[in-house]
């Protein structure tokens, strides 16, 4: 029988990644229905169907279809792990969990992203990066690591002493971000550092990564038909 939960995109995104860890950690059985942005699946009728904006991932758990990766994120773990929601359970430990998904989210997503923009995909498109903007997202992040930094020297983690979605959902950008010489912020500050080495080191992110290369491979053979094709 065919798994009930179907995540569509290429694992190569940092997106549909934060989906894959959640439902890797949670031990949930999944078909990653594969899709290569350069043939254009996104934008086929039946994959709009399914999200409008055209975007991965999307995930189908039964008869619910979701997009967005953080709101996937926090339904699969709502449904099958929702400790990795709650921390210790408690409501003040839950709203930490809240309060660091949103750093991520408004803090550390946009600088990490620009800076992985910059210095990966620009140049993978055959672009070449805009050193200003990467220089202006370097000092931002220092700033926002820097109060990772601290928080990391009082708790193990960053919503508390237990691992939570809260450290998870950083890992996808931050996978890419350290492939780049900017990784020195990061092995700068002792604290983020072994919390960085701790949250790559688990089985569900190296597995997520080998999916990860297995994908941007696909995506890589794909261009090179289409350019030969030209």
């Amino acid at each position: 029988m065919a798994p009930a939960v179907k995540v569509y995109g290429w694992a190569m995104s940092p997106f549909v990644a934060r989906a894959l860890l959640c439902l890797e950690e949670a031990g949930v059985e999944y078909e990653l229905v594969p899709m290569i942005p350069e043939a254009g699946d996104h934008l086929r009728p039946d994959f709009l169907a399914k999200n409008p904006f055209g975007q991965v991932p999307v995930l189908e758990d039964g008869d619910l279809t979701l997009f967005e990766s953080r709101a996937i994120a926090r339904h699969v773990l709502r449904k099958y792990k929702p400790e990795l929601l709650a921390g210790d359970g408690s409501p003040a430990a839950a709203a930490m969990v809240d309060v660091w998904l949103e750093v991520e989210a408004q803090q550390h997503h946009a600088p990490t992203g620009a800076i992985m923009l910059q210095c990966i995909v620009v140049p993978l498109r055959g672009g070449v990066r805009d050193q200003a903007v990467v220089d202006e997202n370097v000092a931002k992040l220092r700033k926002v690591l820097e109060v990772y930094e601290a928080r990391l020297s009082a708790s193990r983690y960053l919503a508390g002493e237990s691992l939570t979605l809260a450290d998870l959902s950083h890992f996808p950008m931050m996978r890419y971000f350290m492939d780049t010489e900017y990784k020195a912020l990061v092995e700068a500050l002792p604290h983020v550092k072994a919390w960085w080495e701790e949250l790559k080191a688990r089985p569900a992110a190296r597995k997520v990564t080998e999916l990860g290369v297995q994908s941007a491979e696909r995506w890589a053979q794909e261009k090179g038909r289409a350019a030969v094709n030209q």
